[in-house]
């Protein structure tokens, strides 16, 4: 008999892990690195091939984080984004000095 696995422990947060950001559990993926590549275009079994520690269950698990999550998630990601802007401005600035 097959086991059966409770969903809602597939995605879990710790704080002293990226910052308490949302993680496949037992992996430091992110949920956020899930949707990035997702929103690239990347399909959920493409995904799992790229992680291929991942399991395409843990991989669909974060899909249904961030589409129940979105708001929140496609926030951090432009706040990621944002931040790697400025650092990045910051070390030209500084280069030229």
């Amino acid at each position: 008999m097959a086991t059966i696995t409770d969903i809602g422990k597939l995605i879990n947060c710790h704080p002293g892990i990226h910052g308490g950001s949302p993680i496949i559990a037992g992996t430091g993926v992110t949920v956020r690195r899930i949707a990035i590549w997702y929103k690239q275009g990347y399909s959920a079994e493409e995904i799992a091939d790229q992680i291929s520690h991942l399991t395409l269950a843990q991989v669909y698990a974060a899909l249904a984080y961030y589409h129940a999550n979105r708001d929140q998630i496609d926030a951090d990601i432009a706040a990621e984004a944002d931040e790697a802007e400025r650092l990045e401005k910051l070390h030209k600035t500084q280069k030229l000095l």
